[in-house]
């Protein structure tokens, strides 16, 4: 195994983060079934692009509306026990919608309602996850462990459609959100079967009045935070719709079906599997990658605008999943060093607010200029917002003091410099 590779893979060094990969990627590989199988059975239910773009908002409406509250529960409160209560919580959804789909008395409303809850859910373990990261694996593999983590989301979106593809040709929607819900087994053992001593837990926020409104003026003050976000408010909202996106694209753009969207899907996640592998074994974060990860994220999305058949979207779609992931992940990492560990929770809860929580924004809007002009239509706002992204933030960081990145955190501090 080459040097590069085996630093793509250095936290799995840590055995609870072992654990914990385990889990994931039997859970996220189920999560991403439900997600097909929610889109598609709203897509057959009611044939509606904007109807699929109000299941994706609906999914991360919470985020908007809870997300902070959930990070700061996880800066209250042990990560390890929280998200097992939280994962436990997150399988009833699926258990419900099975039971509907396979009564054969599921109506668009019901899939919307159970959206929404399991979305409630996951506003709380989200940030927990995100920052339960530092935790398990210290300051000095951060980065590897988030790029890792990147690499097994887009892992699970290669085999959780693909599984889910299979499943609805051959048995239909609803056993994909059983599978689901069995899932989450995997990872309450890991959590389960980790060792508390051999945790770097962060210090537990005192309680008081205005923790979250302390957050914010926290991150407004800190612009190596404030930037970061910036980016990811616009792009999140504007770009990270590709849920909605590609069924549309595979439906109306290609003529396909769950054939074609899973193609499509795969090959996203194949390239975001192979970009969070690169940022891994870099293991370092700063300005000039984040800047350099946004503007490639928004060319190659107006170069997928204009692919003209099904594999030449796919070829686009591979470096557009390697740099959306080095991107996130950047966020991610940077955010996550750069936070003082009693804000941490609340930090990550805002990062998923802007990432996921936008959502109920640009999802709705990429699914009605898909439905009213073209799916093409929503990749060149996507584009557009992550080349927006890219010169703003490049003028930002330009105004602070330039710190190079660093490969070892701990001794040489996060970047960019905190303004003083």
């Amino acid at each position: 195994m080459s040097a590069a590779l085996r630093r793509s893979f250095t936290s799995l060094s840590v055995p609870n983060y072992r654990r914990y990969f385990a889990g994931q990627l039997v859970s996220l590989s189920g999560n991403w079934m439900q997600i097909v199988a929610e889109m598609w059975l709203i897509l057959s239910l009611t044939g509606s692009g904007v109807a699929v773009g109000v299941t994706s908002a609906l999914q991360f409406l919470p985020f908007l509306l809870f997300g902070a509250f959930g990070g700061l529960l996880a800066d209250r409160l042990p990560k390890r026990s929280l998200l097992i209560v939280t994962q436990t919580l997150m399988a009833l959804p699926a258990l419900i919608l099975w039971a509907i789909t396979a009564a054969g008395t599921v109506e668009p409303w019901m899939v919307w309602a159970l959206v929404f809850a399991r979305g409630s859910v996951n506003a709380v373990d989200n940030p927990t996850r995100q920052s339960f990261a530092i935790e398990m694996v210290g300051a000095d593999r951060l980065v590897n462990a988030v790029s890792l983590n990147n690499a097994l989301v887009h892992s699970a979106r290669i085999v959780g459609p693909a599984a889910a593809g299979l499943v609805i040709a051959t048995l239909g929607v609803g056993p994909c959100f059983l599978l689901n819900a069995l899932s989450f087994g995997a990872m309450i053992v890991a959590l389960r079967s980790m060792e508390p001593g051999e945790l770097r837990p962060a210090p537990i926020a005192t309680r008081g009045r205005g923790a979250v409104r302390a957050a914010l003026g926290y991150v407004v003050r800190t612009p190596a935070l404030a930037i970061p976000l910036a980016m990811m408010a616009v792009v999140g909202t504007l770009g990270y719709n590709f849920q909605v996106i590609l069924p549309l694209l595979a439906r109306f753009s290609f003529d396909g079906g769950a054939a074609t969207y899973t193609a499509l899907a795969v090959a996203m996640g194949a390239g975001s599997v192979a970009g969070a592998l690169v940022a891994g074994a870099r293991g370092r974060v700063g300005p000039g990658i984040l800047v350099a990860a946004a503007f490639g994220f928004g060319a190659i999305a107006l170069i997928a605008a204009v692919a003209p058949s099904v594999p030449l979207e796919m070829a686009a779609l591979v470096p557009l999943g390697a740099a959306s992931v080095t991107f996130a992940a950047g966020i991610n990492s940077s955010l996550q060093l750069e936070a003082d560990p009693p804000m941490r929770g609340r930090v990550m809860a805002l990062y998923s607010i802007v990432f996921m929580g936008s959502t109920p924004i640009g999802g709705p809007i990429a699914g009605w200029l898909s439905q009213t002009i073209d799916p093409r239509a929503a990749l060149v706002m996507t584009g557009a917002a992550a080349l927006i992204a890219a010169v703003g933030a490049r003028a930002a960081f330009s105004r602070l003091p330039e710190v190079e990145a660093v490969d070892d955190p701990q001794a040489c501090g996060p970047v960019p410099a905190r303004a003083s």
